[in-house]
C-alpha cells in the first residue's frame, strides 16, 4: 500500500513493478542481475480520487503517456529493493506534487517604464536598419 497522504492510499495491486537489467556501466553486476524497476500506474483505472485522476492528466510531464499511464524507470542503486523504493517515491511525489492547487495568474498592465523600454528599443531597431540602406 503506498500512502500518498493520511486519507489517500493506493493499493500495491494497481502499481505495475517489473524488474529489469540496468543500462549503461557497471560490469559484470549490470550485465548479470535484474537491478532496475519499471513501474506502470494506470490513472484511469485507479482507486485514486477524482480530483487526483483530473490533476496528474493535466500535467505537462512526459513520464504520463496520452493513455493516462505513468511510467518510472528507476536505475540509479545498485539493488532491486532501492530502485524498487526509489520508484514508488517518485510516483508518491508526483502524486503529491499534482494534487497542489496552482494559483491563477493576476493579469497586470505593463508599466510606463517598461513600455518606455520597449519603444526605445524599437526606435533603436528602426535606426539601425535606416543604415543598412542603401545611398541615393
Amino acid at each position: 500500500m503506498l500512502r500518498i497522504s493520511s486519507s489517500v492510499a493506493i493499493p500495491d495491486h494497481e502499481i505495475d513493478l517489473h524488474a529489469i537489467r540496468s543500462q549503461g556501466a557497471g560490469g559484470q553486476n549490470v550485465n548479470k542481475v535484474s537491478t532496475a524497476v519499471h513501474l506502470r500506474f494506470d490513472i484511469h483505472t485507479s482507486s485514486l480520487p477524482q480530483f487526483y485522476k483530473d490533476a496528474l492528466l493535466k500535467l505537462p510531464d512526459q513520464r504520463i503517456s496520452a493513455d493516462g499511464v505513468i511510467m518510472i524507470k528507476a536505475q540509479q542503486y545498485r539493488t532491486q529493493e532501492r530502485n524498487r523504493e526509489d520508484a514508488l517515491n517518485r510516483l508518491r511525489t508526483l502524486i503529491q506534487r499534482a494534487a497542489i492547487p496552482r494559483k491563477k495568474r493576476k493579469a497586470t498592465a505593463p508599466t510606463r517604464s517598461s513600455q518606455n523600454r520597449r519603444i526605445e528599443r524599437k526606435k533603436r531597431q528602426g535606426r539601425l536598419k535606416a543604415l543598412r540602406r542603401t545611398i541615393e
